[in-house]
């Protein structure tokens, strides 16, 4: 009931500009990719953008993390999707990452594991051995409600099947390997290589392959009347060559066989790269190609020609401040990013309404104040037709020197710019926005008419100034407003 009753609040109007809400739509269509507009998604029956600023991933694998408060706060907040680890085959230990309240690290004996425990002692986390041809069914229970409220809430969920086991810089052994039922010290079934770069393999796994599919296929069964669920295969698969390409294309060939008489199947996504790699001999079953870290946002400009929606899930290591993970927001989506999810740490156990005050050492941001900037971002965004909108770069005629500008237009109608003065290589502060106040101009290519142009502030979304404008030639000069950090512009065409 809780988003029930935030779906009647104040934010009902952004809600269901940015989402729709199942309570307001009789037909229930699950996410896919937009049939007019590849480059974008649709969801109960209406394009859309996914922008969040989310938990770490451990929302189902956490015993302690009250899911449903912290959905409510994302509802609440206009935010519209959230990543979770299934937690098959992988957790983190306390202090991971330099991460504090971490909730992919679960406290002893808070674990919430898909594997049934045997009746032999002996597991890394104190319990008994993990049984992989058993389930507990309490996991299941457990992901069922949550994905089903997370619909409730206008959330859509990517559920992360797997994730390789990273190597600690200082020890160079892995912290996460031996925390892992796939461990053959953690289960009673001996499944499995001793050597971890081995998990994910369809040569050297074992038996691991076998259940690593029925984990697949129970999840897929268990999820297929969701309407806002899409898998992704494997959280960075490219780290430590651990993970081997045609493994990931066995895994997307299960799930796609396992779902292949639903009546609405789920999305499958792929995680490419951090920052940027070149999508090259795409998965055919992949219809959706995330990165990490990826500023400036190179990687949708190198693969524009994809004919897929593409989506920076994951950020940090940028420190603390919300401008620069606005910034990569504003940049990314205006880029034509079709998903933009933030790794949010103030949420925690016990701070599942996004209130955690965490420290500097922190690899990353998040809070209310950055949730609400967002907001703004999803708002602008849904301005435009996104079954019509395109990137026009190529509609910039002219603009000030250092000025970064991107370009997002439906023909003849709207255009849609962000513009600041921090981009990579003439600025190098990754942590930081170059400030002003600037005063800048720029040449349009945009038919003659009438048009009314605004200049809106996109850390607040105060409008600071709006015009009329009636273009007389092919090209429209524009003077900005004095602005400190960024800036957004929205030109649309007026009723003649």
């Amino acid at each position: 009931m809780i988003c029930q009753r935030l779906l009647v609040s104040r934010f009902l109007p952004v809600l269901v500009g940015l989402m729709g809400s199942s309570q307001l739509h009789a037909e229930s269509i699950t996410l896919r990719v937009c049939a007019e507009n590849p480059h974008y998604l649709e969801w109960r029956g209406k394009p859309a953008v996914l922008i969040s600023s989310a938990e770490h991933y451990g929302a189902v694998l956490n015993a302690d993390f009250d899911y449903r408060k912290y959905l409510a706060t994302l509802a609440a907040d206009g935010m519209n999707h959230t990543r979770t680890f299934s937690g098959a085959a992988y957790l983190e230990p306390e202090g991971a990452f330099h991460i504090e309240g971490n909730t992919l690290a679960p406290a002893q004996g808070r674990y919430v594991c898909p594997w049934g425990r045997s009746t032999t002692p002996g597991a890394s986390d104190g319990g008994n051995l993990w049984d992989l041809t058993q389930w507990n069914e309490a996991y299941f229970e457990r992901l069922r409600d949550f994905i089903a409220t997370a619909s409730k809430c206008g959330v859509v969920v990517e559920f992360n099947f797997f994730c390789p086991f990273y190597i600690d810089k200082d020890s160079g052994e892995s912290k996460m390997w031996p925390l892992s039922p796939f461990h053959p010290h953690n289960n009673v079934n001996a499944s499995g290589p001793d050597d971890r770069t081995a998990v994910y393999t369809l040569e050297r796994s074992g038996p691991l392959l076998a259940a690593q599919e029925r984990f697949v296929r129970r999840v897929v069964d268990e999820l297929k009347d969701a309407d806002n669920v899409y898998y992704e295969i494997c959280n960075e698969p490219y780290i430590a060559d651990c993970v081997a390409p045609d493994w990931q294309a066995h895994i997307s060939g299960v799930i796609a066989d396992a779902q292949r008489d639903h009546a609405q199947p789920k999305l499958i996504s792929q995680n490419i790269a951090n920052k940027m790699a070149r999508i090259v001999n795409p998965d055919p079953r992949v219809s959706l190609f995330n990165f990490h870290y990826t500023y400036p946002p190179v990687a949708r400009e190198e693969n524009a020609d994809i004919p897929f929606p593409l989506g920076n899930n994951e950020t940090g290591f940028r420190g603390n401040s919300d401008e620069v993970y606005r910034n990569e927001a504003w940049d990314w989506m205006l880029a034509g990013g079709a998903l933009f999810s933030h790794l949010d740490y103030s949420f925690t156990k016990g701070h599942e309404d996004g209130s955690f005050s965490f420290p500097p050492s922190q690899p990353g941001g998040g809070g209310a104040e950055f949730r609400r900037q967002l907001a703004v971002l999803a708002s602008f965004m849904q301005r435009l037709d996104l079954k019509k909108v395109t990137v026009a770069p190529e509609l910039l005629a002219s603009q000030s020197a250092k000025l970064s500008v991107r370009l997002l237009t439906v023909k003849d109608r709207q255009y849609a710019a962000y513009l600041h003065h921090s981009a990579p290589p003439l600025w190098k502060k990754s942590k930081e926005l170059r400030q002003g106040p600037f005063v800048d101009q720029l040449a349009l290519k945009i038919p003659t008419g009438r048009w009314k142009v605004q200049w809106i502030d996109p850390a607040s979304g105060n409008l600071i100034q709006e015009s009329r404008l009636i273009a007389q030639t092919d090209l429209t000069k524009l003077h900005t407003p004095k602005y400190q950090t960024d800036l957004a512009l929205f030109v649309e065409r007026l009723a003649e």
